[in-house]
């Protein structure tokens, strides 16, 4: 056993020490429970479990790392770090702690920077520490720019990596865009894998659907889950005749027109529309309807004459009441991005709605305009995916896992392109665990 492995095993014996000591939340509940937990976990004392969360954005993944404290007290957020002022807001207003400014990239490069940020944090450096991290995703993402591998947001995924090996948690979770597992990115991910590996630490790769943890959204991502101890791999908790719809997630909410915000909830308030925008969304039929041919702005009946077909179908489309959402993006505002129209009402989501539709608590609030608080939801991970990453990270940092057993996942890259696969992978044709895949 090297130096470096031994190190992160005895960390690892610590952490099942602590963790063995208090309940354990099942994975579950944890997702399907979240807004529950959320309001209990804040009148319910921190557990033995640091974690520290960077790009936190507006806390996404921390929010469901602390709702299991509602089900089980387990983690205390030891500390944030981010780069945008906005999300940082957003942040310490939910979770009452204040994200670090600081560039992840440079905490890399410089040991003494990193001392002096996450020192003040561990104000106990024998409790166990989950590391999570979600790198920002437009590097990666299939809608890149022309710089694509060049992008330097792309080596903060080798970033985080080495951060995580010079600290050795007993965890470590990353989440981001599926593309990042495709040719074009692969070297990253390799790269960081090899940062881990030689630390000490067993490596799981795989891609996961929101939707079969709770999220009412079908939303693809990549997971990357790393321990100084094998462990067994996350398995979805929902089938697809189980799956959160949208009715379930915003059904409930009052209905607001165009521009309009609800007296009843300052974050239900949408974007206001020009009057052709209205007249468009009128003319496409109510709960998961198309917008029809001809129907539209000039521009996507020229796209139709070159493509000779129909084109941007999804563009002011309706969302479906009793499926789950599209991927909430950055842009799911703008009823033009996509099918990100209600269902029956004659406008584009609500912030709140937008949220909701990313599985956030309902009373979780966001700072900035209306373009930065659907920047941060679109970017935010799904906080019931985390809380089920939470507790399943809990399980298995107190559970022996046989070295023989222990799943990689993903070892190899998934091709040229991602968003090829979707479609088979919706239809259940095909599951993405393994190199053979």
């Amino acid at each position: 056993m090297t130096p470096s492995a031994a190190v992160a095993q005895n960390r690892t014996g610590r952490a099942k020490n602590r963790i063995t000591s208090a309940s354990l939340p099942a994975p579950r509940s944890a997702a399907l429970r979240l807004n529950q937990n959320w309001k209990r976990s804040r009148r319910t004392p921190q557990g033995p479990v640091d974690v520290i969360d960077m790009f936190s954005g507006c806390g996404g993944m921390s929010a469901g790392f602390l709702s299991v404290n509602g089900d089980a007290p387990a983690f205390r957020i030891a500390g944030a770090i981010d780069i945008d002022t906005v999300a940082n807001a957003t942040y310490e207003l939910n979770l009452g702690v204040s994200p670090q400014h600081c560039d992840v990239g440079q905490l890399a490069r410089s040991p003494k920077l990193l001392s002096s940020i996450i020192g003040p944090m561990r104000s106990d450096p024998t409790r166990p520490l989950v590391m999570i991290g979600c790198a920002p995703c437009q590097g990666f993402s299939s809608h890149r720019n022309e710089a694509g591998a060049a992008d330097p947001r792309n080596s903060l995924f080798v970033d985080f990596a080495k951060i995580a090996a010079k600290l050795r948690p007993a965890a470590v979770v990353v989440e981001n865009v599926p593309e990042l597992l495709t040719d074009r990115y692969w070297p990253f991910v390799k790269h960081a894998r090899q940062i881990l590996e030689k630390a000490g630490y067993f490596v799981h790769l795989s891609v996961h659907n929101m939707a079969e943890y709770g999220v009412p959204q079908e939303r693809f991502r990549a997971l990357m889950l790393a321990m100084p101890k094998p462990f067994s791999a996350p398995a979805p908790i929902l089938s697809r005749d189980e799956f959160r719809t949208v009715r379930d997630a915003i059904g409930h909410l009052p209905p607001v027109t165009a521009g309009e915000r609800s007296s009843a909830d300052s974050m239900h308030y949408t974007a206001g529309h020009k009057p052709s925008t209205i007249e468009t969304i009128m003319a496409v039929p109510l709960n998961g309807g198309n917008r029809p041919d001809g129907v539209g702005p000039e521009c996507l009946r020229r796209a139709k004459e070159r493509n000779g077909k129909a084109a941007y179908e999804d563009v002011y489309g309706r969302l479906h009441w009793d499926r789950p959402a599209i991927t909430i993006t950055a842009y799911a505002r703008n009823p033009a991005s996509g099918r990100y129209v209600h269902p029956e009402q004659h406008r584009g989501l609500s912030v709140r709605e937008a949220a909701l539709l990313q599985s956030f608590p309902e009373d979780y609030d966001f700072t900035g305009s209306l373009d930065e608080r659907f920047r941060q939801i679109g970017n935010a991970v799904p906080p019931a995916f985390a809380a089920f990453l939470a507790a399943h990270v809990l399980n298995e940092l107190s559970t022996d896992v046989p070295p023989d057993q222990f799943d990689p996942g993903i070892t190899e890259p998934l091709g040229l392109s991602f968003s090829r696969l979707i479609p088979s992978l919706k239809a259940g044709h095909r599951r993405l665990t393994g190199a053979t895949d």
